[in-house]
């Protein structure tokens, strides 16, 4: 890639590294295999400002004093996050996270047959998930392996802050927020994006994160016949991501009251799939819960001795029940 320097170019090449960290005053760490460890790249202060000027020019950002954090995707779909001195303390930082390695299946993610069975049905019967997780438990990734679960003939809207699914199907539209320009002006929000995709059709909405005020909008698109969409949102648990969820609905300002909140998430959000990355680095479906009842989780996932089926009917009308197999659940998958 023409954007970066040489001593770069090994570590973008190399399939099994999926983020590159430059921290000020000359280290460097790789990700590999869901593990960091430090490598050199001979890349002093000077070269790092070059390399982050020359990949912001042409999208019109720039990184300067008046600017010192910047947000870009580079040509390969990767995405780079840099800090500027004097916010950074001991020198510019540079995270690139990249995308792509393969095709990923269910079964990457530590689940068992009947985990991903429980999981392709919900995505056929047009549930609505949501994906929580913490930073770097593989959320977006899982969020692109069940995206590709959709039938090939539905009509998708991705929305992201920074585009980096890649789904298969022949119909998808792709939406990508957009910053303000060195002037200030030209931002796109991802709420602005979620309005805009109720304009389009959509068969299925999927959204990178929710993090902002667009969760407002998300939630009323959710209640009036978009089924089946899917999105991420950071949290440690299936509990915390529903009062997560709650509180960016406050954030849009539109004082509907928190019981009223509440409701809306029950009839719009079918349940909550949230993924860890455990000890070692493997990224793992540690729960899926479904909304039951006023509002509270309800493990389907991983299985007790007794599977239970879940009580949310489907969304489509061509969908069928999900029957649990008794015989296919076996725990030492889950682990």
């Amino acid at each position: 890639m023409n954007a970066v320097a040489d001593g770069l170019e090994t570590l973008l090449a190399d399939p099994e590294v999926t983020e590159i960290l430059l921290n000020g005053g000359g280290q460097a760490f790789v990700e590999r295999r869901g593990r960091l460890e430090p490598v050199t790249v001979g890349l002093d202060e000077a070269a790092i400002r070059r390399i982050v000027e020359r990949v912001i020019a042409p999208l019109g950002l720039r990184l300067d004093r008046s600017s010192p954090m910047v947000d870009a995707r580079l040509p390969d779909g990767s995405r780079l996050h840099a800090v500027l001195p004097p916010v950074a303390v001991d020198g510019t930082c540079v995270a690139i996270r990249r995308f792509g390695g393969g095709r990923r299946e269910l079964g990457d993610f530590a689940l068992s047959p009947p985990g991903a069975e429980l999981l392709r049905w919900a995505v056929g019967a047009g549930w609505n998930l949501l994906l929580s997780g913490g930073t770097g438990a593989g959320k977006t990734t899982l969020l692109n392996v069940l995206a590709g679960e959709v039938a090939p003939g539905e009509r998708i809207v991705t929305i992201e802050e920074t585009a980096e699914l890649a789904l298969g199907q022949p119909h998808v539209v792709r939406l990508e927020a957009r910053v303000a320009n060195a002037e200030g002006a030209g931002a796109v929000p991802v709420r602005a994006l979620v309005r805009a995709s109720l304009r389009l059709r959509p068969d299925r909405l999927v959204v990178g994160e929710v993090r902002g005020e667009e969760a407002f909008d998300l939630l009323q698109a959710l209640n009036t016949g978009h089924c089946g969409s899917l999105c991420t949102i950071h949290a440690n648990g299936p509990d915390d991501a529903l009062a997560r969820l709650e509180s960016l609905v406050l954030l849009a300002g539109v004082g509907l009251p928190v019981d009223a909140i509440r409701a809306q998430i029950r009839a719009a959000v079918d349940a909550v799939v949230h993924v860890v990355r455990r000890p070692g680095g493997r990224r793992a479906v540690e729960v899926i819960a479904e909304l039951s009842g006023a509002g509270g989780l309800r493990p389907l996932y991983p299985p007790g001795p007794r599977p239970v089926a879940p009580r949310r009917a489907p969304r489509r009308p061509d969908a069928v029940a999900f029957v649990p197999q008794p015989a296919l659940f076996d725990l030492s998958g889950a682990a």
